[in-house]
């Protein structure tokens, strides 16, 4: 009987909530790798994957065009950040609603599509998971088109994959609009949450979400050569922590499909508290060197019982002794934020900016950002320059460094004004 490696690989951050991930195979389905991948949890703002799906849909039956006008509802423009700030009475086509839920993450045009197909935005729930039970996703509840707490809203890192999947099968035109970088609404530049899909070699997409009770999630999707697979991860403490795990996984992913290895998780402990977690890790460590099972069907023999728990118990030592790992348990979806922070629905904790100048013309804006970036030196390698156009009777092109934390950008405008250069602080986009 032949062997299956164990792939699981848990970050080196800290873990908000319950940890889950997955990775597929998107033309087989096949899992690469897989842990707590039915621990059901938040989907937060990965919710607009299926408002999509729906939406698709309406274009794909000829019942909605690009250019259909929605109306906007005072249920709609009061919804919490991230948002457009759309008015009650106003209307914003079915193109803008796409590509405002793909970038910014908009929950007004979320529920602006909801009540557009389903009438209200409850029974366009009810509408998600019917379809969620016909695609398979038999974890999954919806209560809400955008992802906002709501403590019935549940699902898992593998139904999520299966939506990924589904989409992109099913709705291969539209799926385009995941690789959108910016879009302009009335005259302001909107730039993508999804940072990953800009840095990481093939990657189209899909969808980033945040709650506090599930902390910082992840669709993502890669291509290279003729092969596609699909990531998803739950509970990251950041964004940017989370984007990392998701960029390793990928790449064993693809290393995975490449060697032509056979991959199966046999039950991975679960990540309710501490201990659990540790054993979740050493498993991860233990695999790239010894960790070796048996198909979650099979009985493994004495041997190889033998051997995977020794491994297992070297590399849970191992990690013992080089990493302190942290779990911050999941507040209920209704609870209170932290002080000074509300539950955005995507907004990123590293999703802090400096802005360094504006300027008619693109060159000295770049410039002026390079600049900036030398000056700050390693303050500024967490960030990335973005050259922000608005648009206008006439265009300005402001200078900004994005993707830093609260502390880095206070720190490098702190920096940046002793060195006698203009710096302007910006907080999380909603």
């Amino acid at each position: 009987m032949g062997l299956v490696a164990i792939f699981l690989l848990a970050a080196s951050p800290a873990w908000a909530g319950k940890y889950a991930s997955i990775v597929i195979d998107a033309g087989s389905g096949k899992v690469l790798h897989a842990a707590n991948p039915d621990v059901r949890s938040y989907p937060a703002s990965l919710t607009k994957v299926m408002t999509l799906f729906l939406l698709f849909d309406e274009l794909e039956s000829g019942r909605m065009h690009l250019d259909t006008m929605l109306p906007v509802s005072a249920h709609a423009a009061a919804q919490a950040p991230s948002k457009l700030g759309l008015r009650p009475g106003e209307t914003i086509s079915v193109r803008d609603v796409i590509l405002a839920l793909v970038t910014k993450s908009a929950n007004d045009a979320a529920v602006v599509a909801a009540e557009g197909i389903g009438g209200t935005e409850s029974e366009f729930a009810q509408m998600m998971t019917r379809k969620a039970q016909t695609l398979g996703m038999n974890r999954t509840v919806y209560r809400n088109a955008s992802g906002l707490p709501n403590p019935g809203q549940m699902s898992t890192v593998r139904d999520q994959a299966v939506l990924a999947r589904a989409l992109i099968n099913r709705h291969a035109g539209p799926y385009h609009y995941f690789s959108t970088r910016q879009f302009v609404w009335k005259g302001q530049t909107i730039s993508t949450h999804n940072r990953l899909m800009l840095r990481y070699p093939g990657a189209d997409g899909i969808k980033t979400g945040y709650i506090q009770a599930s902390g910082f999630n992840l669709i993502s999707s890669a291509r290279r050569d003729d092969q596609r697979i699909i990531g998803v991860v739950f509970g990251g403490t950041s964004g940017t922590s989370r984007d990392n795990h998701m960029k390793e996984l990928l790449d064993r992913g693809f290393a995975r499909i490449k060697s032509g290895e056979t991959v199966e998780v046999a039950a991975a402990p679960s990540a309710d508290d501490r201990s659990d977690l540790d054993d979740l890790v050493a498993a991860a460590h233990a695999a790239g060197a010894a960790g070796v099972a048996k198909a979650a069907a099979a009985k493994p023999t004495k041997a190889q019982a033998k051997a995977h728990a020794k491994a297992v118990k070297t590399a849970h030592a191992k990690v013992t002794k080089t990493a302190h790992f942290k779990v911050a348990a999941a507040k209920p979806a209704h609870g209170k934020a932290r002080k000074g922070r509300e539950d955005m629905g995507d907004s990123d904790l590293s999703s802090w900016t400096i802005q360094v100048g504006a300027f008619k013309d693109y060159r000295p804006a770049q410039q002026a950002a390079a600049q900036a970036a030398r000056t700050l030196g390693h303050l500024a390698a967490k960030g990335s320059i973005d050259i922000n156009k608005m648009k206008g009777h006439k265009p300005m092109y402001r200078a900004r460094l994005a993707g830093l934390n609260e502390s880095q950008a206070r720190a490098a405008c702190k920096r940046l004004g002793k060195a006698g250069q203009s710096c302007k602080l910006i907080g999380p986009d909603i």
